[in-house]
C-alpha cells in the first residue's frame, strides 16, 4: 500500500511538472483577463453615473423654467401669487410638470452616486444652473449678457476637465465595504468635527450673526451636506445590492444611513431657506455651491480615499476644473443684472469720455432699507437738514 501511494504521488508530481509551463503561460492571462474585466465593469459604471449626473442637471434645470412659467401664467390671470400666500399653482399643470421634472432629476442624481465617485457627481450639479440660465433666456425672455454667456462656457469647460480627470474606478462596491470605511479613524475625526462645529454654529453663532452674515447659514448647510452625500452614496450601493438579491434590509447600517440622511437633509433645507429668505439669491447660490462642493470633495477624499488612486496630473486637473466651474458660476450670478452685450462693447473700448453706466439702475436699496435719497443725514454744525441733502 505505501508503495502504491508513493507511486501514485510520484506520478502526480511528474504530471504537475509536465503541465507547469502551460500553467505559467495561462495564469498571467487569467489574472490579466480578470483584471481587465474588473476595470471594464468599473468603466461602465463610471459612464452610467456620468450619464445620470448630466441628465439630472438637465431635468433639474428645466424644472425651474417650468415652475416659473406656470407661476407667470397664474400671475397673468390675476390669481393670488405664491409669495402672497396663494396656492393656485396647485391647479397649474406647468407647475406640476416642473415638480415632476425636479423629482426625476433628484432621483437620477441619487442613482448617480451609486455608480460614479462623489468627486465627479457633486460638481456636475453646476450644469443645472447653466441649463436654467440658457433656457430662461429662450422661454422666459430673460436676457443673458456677455458675462452670463462666458460663465456658461466656463461651466462647460470646467465640467469637461473634471470628467476627463475624475477617478473611473469605485473602491466601495458593497455595504460591508462601506461599513469598514465608516470605521476609519480619519473619517470618525472628520464626522466629529462636522457635528461639533455644526452644533456650535446652530446654537451659538446663528442666533447672533445669522441675520447679518450670509456665511453662517451657508456653512451649516454645506458641512452637514457633506455627510448627507456620504449617506446617499451608501444607500445607493445598498440599493444596487438589493436589486442583485442581497438581503441588505436586515443590515442595521442601511437603516442608520437612512435616518442620518433624513436628519441631514431636513437641517440643510431649513437653513438654506433661511439664507434665501434673508439674502439675495445671486449671492447665496454661488457661495453655497462653492462651500457645499468643497465640503463634499473633502469628505469623499477622507472616506473613500479617491484621491490616492489618482495621479498628480489628474488631481491638478480635477482641482482646475472645479475652480473653472466656480469662476463660471460667479460670472453667471454676480453680473446678471448688468446691461452689457457684444454690440455695446466697441463703445466701451473707444477712447475719450464716454458713458460708463453699465445699466439703468447700477445701485438699488435692499428691501426694508431706506433709499439713499431718503436716508437721514446728520447736519453739520450751524446747518440744516433736508431730505437727502445737508446745507
Amino acid at each position: 500500500m505505501p508503495v502504491l501511494y508513493q507511486s501514485s504521488n510520484s506520478f502526480q508530481l511528474k504530471d504537475l511538472r509536465r503541465k507547469l509551463p502551460v500553467i505559467k503561460k495561462v495564469c498571467p492571462y487569467l489574472l490579466k483577463n480578470g483584471r481587465d474585466r474588473f476595470m471594464e465593469a468599473g468603466r461602465v459604471d463610471f459612464y452610467i453615473g456620468l450619464s445620470l449626473a448630466v441628465s439630472s442637471s438637465l431635468f433639474i434645470g428645466a424644472s425651474f423654467i417650468l415652475k416659473k412659467k406656470g407661476l407667470l401664467r397664474l400671475a397673468s390671470k390675476g390669481s393670488m401669487r405664491a409669495g402672497q400666500g396663494g396656492y393656485a399653482y396647485l391647479k397649474e399643470w406647468l407647475w406640476w410638470a416642473g415638480l415632476i421634472s425636479m423629482g426625476v432629476g433628484e432621483a437620477a442624481n441619487f442613482a448617480a452616486y451609486a455608480f460614479a465617485p462623489a468627486t465627479l457627481v457633486t460638481p456636475l450639479g453646476a450644469l443645472s444652473v447653466l441649463v436654467s440660465a440658457v433656457l430662461s433666456s429662450y422661454f422666459l425672455n430673460e436676457r443673458l449678457n456677455v458675462h452670463g454667456k462666458m460663465g456658461c462656457l466656463l461651466c462647460l469647460l470646467g465640467s469637461t476637465v473634471m470628467v476627463v480627470h475624475a477617478p473611473q474606478e469605485e473602491e466601495v462596491a458593497s455595504l460591508s465595504a462601506m461599513a469598514e470605511k465608516l470605521k476609519d479613524p480619519g473619517f470618525i475625526v472628520f464626522a466629529v468635527c462636522v457635528v461639533g462645529s455644526s452644533l456650535v454654529l446652530i446654537f451659538a453663532v446663528a442666533p447672533r450673526f445669522g441675520q447679518k452674515n450670509v456665511l453662517v447659514y451657508i456653512t451649516i448647510c454645506s458641512i452637514i451636506g457633506s455627510l448627507s452625500v456620504s449617506c446617499v452614496k451608501g444607500l445607493g450601493i445598498a440599493i444596487k445590492e438589493l436589486v442583485a438579491g442581497t438581503a441588505v434590509l436586515r443590515d442595521p447600517l442601511f437603516w442608520c444611513l437612512l435616518v442620518c440622511l433624513a436628519l441631514c437633509v431636513s437641517i440643510q433645507i431649513s437653513y438654506l431657506n433661511k439664507a434665501l429668505d434673508i439674502f439675495n439669491t445671486s449671492i447665496v447660490t454661488p457661495i453655497y455651491y462653492v462651500f457645499f462642493t468643497t465640503s463634499v470633495i473633502a469628505c469623499s477624499a477622507i472616506l473613500f480615499k479617491e484621491w490616492l488612486r489618482m495621479s498628480a496630473g489628474a488631481v491638478v486637473g480635477t482641482i482646475s476644473g472645479f475652480l473653472t466651474i466656480v469662476l463660471g458660476i460667479f460670472l453667471l450670478h454676480a453680473f446678471k443684472d448688468i446691461t452689457f452685450s457684444w454690440e455695446s462693447m466697441p463703445r466701451y473700448l473707444r477712447k475719450g469720455p464716454r458713458d460708463l453706466r453699465w445699466g439703468p439702475r447700477p445701485y438699488a436699496a435692499l428691501p426694508g432699507q431706506d433709499s439713499p435719497a431718503k436716508a437721514e443725514v446728520k447736519p453739520p454744525l450751524g446747518g440744516s437738514v433736508k431730505s437727502g441733502s445737508a446745507t
